[in-house]
């Protein structure tokens, strides 16, 4: 197979890059999508995890079978077991009936774990005897199950981090890494910013109502040195805002979220911070703080004012102690 020429657009399994980078990836996702080994792909927050995932798994012989994704973050510890190797009738508390898991319902096709790092370590034990034995024991039972899933993995932290700090284990980390795949954060895919706002513009130009057909030079420079923390979700997320604000066929930088219109000022008023220190910055507890006091506590425009998703929100929060006794919209 040619190389694609440097500068040539790509669109890959709904991946669009002009980027030699993401270029490589996608030649190494149709390389490992030929075998049955565990992958891990690491990239920050909203670059693409999951397409990736979803992609090797469209590319492998697994292809016909089920594709099954679930945030490791995003489920209660308590209940993560269950949520992972299922559980019987009785088991605990509401258990009314059994419930297969997302190991057995993903069998003979792929299991996409996202945010693997968030692995609770009780979880990671019986995560590891599930890859050494290809069999899963749900919770309350008494018989292992067999399965043959095909284990993706994802995170936005070094896992060899993670183990040396404790919260991790080594051997589950090799079974996992077996293939790594890294995906470059969008602020180091030159070009790629404006080619993901032209496409996406597409999107929203199909659903009907406003239709933009041209980026005023203005947007388009204010798209290009905003170094997009969030990504690619915090990119479309922006878009989103622009198409619903403004108005007429041209996407003006005035329609453009302030954060990345004015880049001279916060959602607080202050100056933002540095571009390689943009990410840290937003997941301070002031910021956080802030963006929850402009949103009236609502976490889902928080995340979207500071470029990180809902989960990550939560996640960035419990991390700093915000998140009190009772869960919040």
């Amino acid at each position: 197979m040619k190389p694609k020429p440097a500068h040539e657009v790509e669109l890959f399994r709904g991946m669009w890059t002009t980027d030699p980078g993401m270029k490589r990836v996608f030649r190494i996702v149709e390389r490992v999508a030929r075998s049955d080994a565990t992958v891990l792909v690491r990239g920050e927050t909203g670059s693409g995890k999951e397409l990736v995932a979803r992609a090797i798994h469209d590319l492998s012989p697994r292809g016909k079978g089920p594709f099954r994704a679930i945030n490791c973050a995003a489920v209660p510890s308590t209940l993560l077991e269950s949520e992972l190797f299922g559980h019987v009738r009785g088991a605990f508390t509401g258990a009314v009936r059994d419930t297969p898991g997302q190991f057995r319902l993903a069998n003979k096709g792929t299991l996409f774990l996202d945010e693997v790092a968030e692995l609770p370590l009780e979880v990671q034990a019986k995560m590891l005897r599930v890859l050494e034995t290809r069999t899963v024991t749900p919770v309350g039972a008494r018989d292992p199950v067999p399965v043959d899933v095909r284990i993706v993995a994802a995170t936005h932290r070094p896992l060899r981090r993670e183990v040396e700090a404790g919260r991790f284990r080594a051997d589950l980390m090799y079974r996992l890494r077996v293939i790594p795949v890294f995906l470059p954060a969008l602020r180091d895919r030159v070009g790629d910013a404006v080619l993901l706002t032209e496409r996406i513009l597409e999107e929203y130009n199909a659903r009907g109502g406003r239709r933009v057909t041209r980026i005023s030079p203005g947007a388009k420079t204010a798209i290009e040195r905003y170094p997009w923390p969030g990504n690619v979700r915090e990119l479309r997320n922006a878009l989103e805002y622009a198409y619903v604000i403004g108005d007429g066929p041209t996407l003006e930088r005035a329609d453009l979220p302030p954060e990345i219109a004015d880049p001279e000022r916060t959602i607080d008023g202050a100056p933002i911070p540095e571009r390689t220190n943009l990410a840290s910055a937003n997941s301070d507890a002031g910021a956080v703080q802030r963006a929850l006091e402009r949103t009236g506590g609502d976490r889902t425009r928080a995340a979207r004012l500071l470029g990180i998703s809902r989960v990550t929100l939560w996640r960035r929060m419990r991390e700093l102690g915000l998140l009190g006794d009772r869960p919040r919209a």
